[in-house]
């Protein structure tokens, strides 16, 4: 009888034991999800970020607000909650043309090696009557210059008034159309497009959007910027 006893006792020790391993296993099995999740965002923090480089004019630079309240400003907030690993870099200047961003690509490509390029240039061109075929040949260096850097390109589109003619005027636009299949990069034909006949959207000049508009331009843009941040 006591051996009997001692061999039952022994056996339910064996079976409690193998339990506890059963529990034990099952506990890191759950575990696995948050500690490949862990890993993942640790890999991601210690990487090198990935930069969207914004090269524009006053409309992109935040033109008569602050640095903050600029569509540019604002998918960057966006950017850092739901794309992480990636950041952006505003390179836009207030009055800068297509000569001007022409001239400083290659140094803003070399100074911060981004993975997108997003070109929103031309309009200041458009208003000072500037040759067509000049500005397109000056759009085509910079979407080359960030191809040959292995970025992708988003090249925004403007309209202009018809001040110059209607010829001119549907060229002017024509330009951004046809680079951006001639180059096969992503296209936003108009910037401008979710506020331009709202009046109230502007400020005093009626050329550069206010701070309450500045939201609906970053949406506007996020929906062709989006699928080039992969």
């Amino acid at each position: 009888m006591f051996f009997n006893k001692l061999r039952y006792g022994g056996n339910r020790a064996r079976v409690q034991c193998a339990i506890g391993w059963l529990a034990l296993v099952l506990l890191a099995l759950a575990a696995l999800p948050a500690m490949a999740q862990t890993a993942a965002a640790a890999a991601a923090a210690t990487a090198p970020a990935r930069t969207i480089l914004v090269m524009g004019d006053s409309l992109s630079a935040a033109y008569g607000l602050s640095a903050s309240q600029g569509w540019v400003a604002l998918t960057a907030e966006r950017v850092s909650r739901t794309k992480p690993g990636w950041r952006v870099v505003n390179a836009s200047i207030s009055g800068e043309t297509t000569a001007g961003g022409a001239s400083r690509i290659a140094a803003e490509l070399q100074r911060h090696r981004p993975a997108v390029v997003v070109i929103e240039l031309g309009a200041n061109d458009g208003l000072r009557g500037l040759s067509l075929q000049q500005s397109r040949a000056n759009l085509d260096r910079m979407i080359q210059a960030a191809q040959s850097a292995k970025a992708r390109v988003l090249l925004i589109g403007m309209r202009i008034p018809p001040n110059y003619g209607p010829d001119y005027t549907r060229g002017f636009e024509e330009n951004f159309t046809a680079l951006a299949k001639q180059r096969q990069v992503a296209l936003l034909p108009f910037l401008l497009e979710p506020v331009a006949l709202d009046r109230d959207a502007f400020q005093a000049d009626n050329l550069h959007p206010v701070a309450s508009a500045q939201p609906k331009l970053r949406d506007h843009v996020w929906k062709a910027l989006e699928p080039l941040l992969n």
